[in-house]
C-alpha cells in the first residue's frame, strides 16, 4: 500500500494572471503558500479484477475507460499503470472552498501512483503533468498556480510566461516574518461552496478588457514578494493584500457577492486589517489578516463561523507510507 500527502494552498495576490488569456499576452505572477491541510491518496493492489475507487462515493469499474472520476482516470493513463487497484482519497477540506483541492488531488494521485511503481519524480514534473491532466486533457478553464503550489510546497512567487513555462521562486524571508504572518491569519468559512469553473471561464473571456487591472494585480504580487523579503514588513503586506482584493473585486465575473462583501466589511469593523476570498471567488473561505488579540472578537462578531487554523507547509506532495 502507498499513501501520499499533498498540501492545499492559499493565494495572497495575483490570482487570475495565471490564466492563459492573460499570460499568453504578457507574464503573470502569483504569490501563494502551501498550507498544513492535506489531501491523502491511498493506492493498494486489488484482488478482484476491477478498480474500486472511494471518494465522495464508491465506484467500481472494470476498466480505466469506465472510471467516472476523471482525475483518477487520467492520472492512471498518464502514469501508465495497467493493473487493477483500489484507490481512496480523503481531504482535510471540502472541494469548492478556494484552496486548490482539485489540483492538490491531481498531484497527490500522481505521487501515489508513481510511488506504487517504485518511481520518484520531480516537483516540476508533477506540476507539469497535473496541468496537462486538468487543462490540456480535461479542458478545465483553470490557471496553473495550484498545481505548482501543491507540488513544490512552501511560500513562493510563481511566474507564468507567454511560452507556457512556469518559474517557481521561493520567497526568502526571516523565520520571524513567517511567524508574524501566520499569527495574523484568520481563515473563516463563508458557508458556501461553489464550482470555480464557471467563474474562471468568465474571467478568461473578460481578460482582454481587464488587461490593465490584471497587470496591476501581477505587479502587486511582485511587490508582496519584496515586502516579505529581507527584514519583512507584514503591515505593508497586509496593505497590499487589501489592495489586491479591491482590484480583484473590480473584475466582476461573480468573484464576490453581497454576502461575502458584508462578511468582509464586518470583519474590518471588528478589527481585521485586510483580507480576501480564497480561490476564484463566489464562496469558500475568507482569509483575513488581523492582530492576534482581535481574532476572538472577529470570530464572535461574525457568528462563530467554521474557522480553519493554518500554518505554511514547507513540502509539496510526498509519500508518507509505503508497504510491500
Amino acid at each position: 500500500m502507498i499513501i501520499s500527502q499533498t498540501p492545499y494552498r492559499v493565494s495572497f495576490g495575483g490570482g487570475g494572471t495565471d490564466l492563459p488569456a492573460f499570460y499568453q499576452m504578457e507574464s503573470g505572477a502569483v504569490i501563494s503558500a502551501a498550507v498544513e491541510r492535506h489531501i491523502y491518496v491511498s493506492v493498494h493492489p486489488r484482488f478482484e479484477r476491477n478498480y474500486r475507487l472511494a471518494y465522495s462515493k464508491i465506484e467500481v469499474a472494470n476498466s480505466i475507460d469506465e472510471i467516472q472520476h476523471e482525475l483518477i482516470r487520467e492520472a492512471l493513463r498518464v502514469t501508465g499503470i495497467d493493473e487493477f487497484l483500489e484507490i481512496t482519497t480523503i481531504g482535510d477540506v471540502p472541494a469548492g472552498t478556494g484552496m486548490g483541492s482539485s489540483s492538490s488531488l491531481t498531484v497527490g494521485l500522481l505521487v501515489a501512483l508513481y510511488a506504487y511503481q517504485g518511481r520518484i519524480v520531480s516537483s516540476q514534473r508533477l506540476a507539469e503533468e497535473a496541468c496537462r491532466i486538468e487543462i490540456d486533457i480535461l479542458k478545465k478553464p483553470i490557471g496553473r498556480q495550484d498545481q505548482y503550489a501543491a507540488a513544490y510546497g512552501g511560500l513562493n512567487l510563481i511566474r507564468f510566461h507567454p511560452d507556457a513555462t512556469v518559474e517557481v521562486e521561493p520567497i526568502a524571508c526571516r523565520a520571524e516574518t513567517i511567524d508574524e504572518l501566520e499569527s495574523q491569519i484568520v481563515v473563516l468559512y463563508t458557508n458556501a461552496s461553489r464550482s470555480a469553473d464557471g467563474i474562471l471561464k468568465k474571467q478568461q473571456e473578460a481578460a482582454p478588457r481587464h488587461a490593465s487591472t490584471l497587470r496591476d494585480m501581477r505587479n502587486l504580487a511582485e511587490q508582496m514578494r519584496m515586502t516579505l523579503s529581507g527584514a519583512g514588513d507584514v503591515q505593508e503586506f497586509s496593505n497590499l493584500l487589501a489592495e489586491g482584493w479591491r482590484l480583484k473585486r473590480s473584475l466582476g465575473c461573480g468573484i464576490t457577492n453581497n454576502s461575502v462583501d458584508e462578511m468582509y466589511e464586518a470583519a474590518l469593523r471588528l478589527g481585521a486589517k485586510s483580507g480576501k476570498l480564497l480561490g476564484a471567488g463566489g464562496g469558500g473561505f475568507l482569509l483575513l489578516l488581523a492582530p492576534p488579540e482581535r481574532h476572538q472578537r472577529i470570530w464572535d462578531g461574525l457568528g462563530k463561523p467554521i474557522k480553519l487554523p493554518l500554518r505554511f507547509a514547507r513540502r509539496g506532495g510526498k509519500t508518507i507510507f509505503m508497504s510491500s
